[in-house]
């Protein structure tokens, strides 16, 4: 499936290459204002001037981009993100002499980054929403044949205020299942540890430079599988939680990420069935503590991570398995708060029962009198 995913993704670039026109921005569009830049180039908010309709217009600086990667991202945004919480292209797209530009839905209250509290993150219920339509979507795409590969909060905009709709957007580095591209580490926790190899060789090639060896290094390379994207949904529910990274990098070089492994290790040893009761899960949390990064965070929530974030990719979980802990606490504050409610409501029950058994008895002693 995946390698008639990316065929027909080539032959619709082909289709779409052939029809590609020059256009005036401003005869065509009224613009309104930024959305957001970065590397790819920037987003303008811009209303249609025939249709009246509000869209964002992503501009690719042409001295940066190929067509081919403006197509592809263009094709895929329009042909394959059906989903609601994807975003999805127009049918509008075309070129400038300094750029190439392709319309899509406007998230009109920013991106989820900017609704991220530092050291805080945001509240529970928020969270569960934005992650339980996440999964569908991440689903979707793989289902198409693609993986993400670039999923953080930066990417993910706001439809409302509240994050009843949220969009997974930018798919400039999405690739099909069962290709193989270039291993690339990067220093963020968003980075699978199973491209730890390429910055050894990164390391080792800077090291040949400072020595003035010429030799080249050959490249690594690595399948593009859905695990990549559920490692990421896993670190983008703990920044979500937390308001902070579980790790600045997932290698060894980085404490952090070396306490979550001999966690994770150890842990591992116990026999773990998904289909657990919380006290079951409740129990392991305290033979086994996670790691001070963690602390805080609920054995729902720590059960979850270790799907997500298991660092062998081959029995990673999948982004489904975020629905099957939706609806508890994932911070333990929630869980106290849940428990507190719990004992509330267990002794107003009591209290009817007995104020009603009291009433009957009274009632009863009425009759006699009679």
């Amino acid at each position: 499936m995946a390698v008639a995913a990316a065929q027909e993704l080539d032959e619709l670039c082909y289709l779409s290459a052939q029809s590609l026109t020059s256009l005036k921005v401003s005869e065509h569009f009224h613009v309104i204002k930024l959305l957001g830049e970065g590397s790819y180039g920037k987003v303008m908010l811009a209303v249609h001037r025939k249709r009246g309709s509000p869209m964002a217009l992503k501009f690719f600086p042409r001295e940066s981009t190929s067509l081919a990667s403006f197509l592809r991202e263009y094709n895929l945004s329009l042909s394959y993100c059906t989903h609601p919480s994807l975003t999805r292209a127009l049918g509008i797209f075309f070129s400038t002499p300094d750029y190439y530009v392709f319309a899509q839905q406007a998230g009109l209250y920013g991106d989820l980054y900017s609704v991220i509290v530092s050291e805080v993150g945001m509240e529970e219920d928020h969270i569960q929403r934005v992650m339980a339509q996440l999964s569908g979507a991440v689903t979707h795409l793989h289902s198409m044949g693609f993986v993400h590969r670039d999923i953080k909060p930066e990417n993910i905009f706001l439809c409302d205020s509240s994050c009843r709709w949220v969009k997974l957007g930018d798919f400039g580095l999405a690739r099909a299942i069962g290709s193989t591209v270039r291993a690339v580490y990067y220093e963020s926790p968003f980075c699978t540890p199973e491209v730890e190899p390429a910055k050894e060789a990164d390391k080792e090639w800077e090291r040949r430079q400072a020595e003035g060896t010429e030799e080249e290094m050959e490249d690594i390379w690595i399948t593009v599988e859905p695990c990549i994207d559920s490692w990421a949904l896993g670190v983008l529910t703990y920044c979500l939680l937390t308001g902070c990274f579980p790790w600045e990098e997932s290698t060894h070089d980085d404490r952090s990420f070396r306490k979550y492994i001999e966690w994770f290790e150890v842990d591992k040893e116990r026999f773990h069935d998904k289909t657990d009761s919380y006290t079951i899960m409740e129990q392991r949390y305290l033979e086994n503590p996670p790691p001070s990064q963690f602390r805080g965070i609920s054995p729902l929530a720590m059960a979850l991570f270790k799907e997500l974030l298991h660092p062998q990719p081959k029995q990673r979980g999948s982004p489904e398995e975020i629905l099957s802990y939706l609806g508890g606490p994932w911070l333990m504050d929630s869980e106290q708060e849940q428990r507190r409610r719990a004992e509330e409501a267990q002794k107003e029950a009591q209290k009817i029962g007995e104020t009603g058994g009291l009433e009957e008895e009274l009632l009863r002693q009425g009759k006699g009198e009679r």
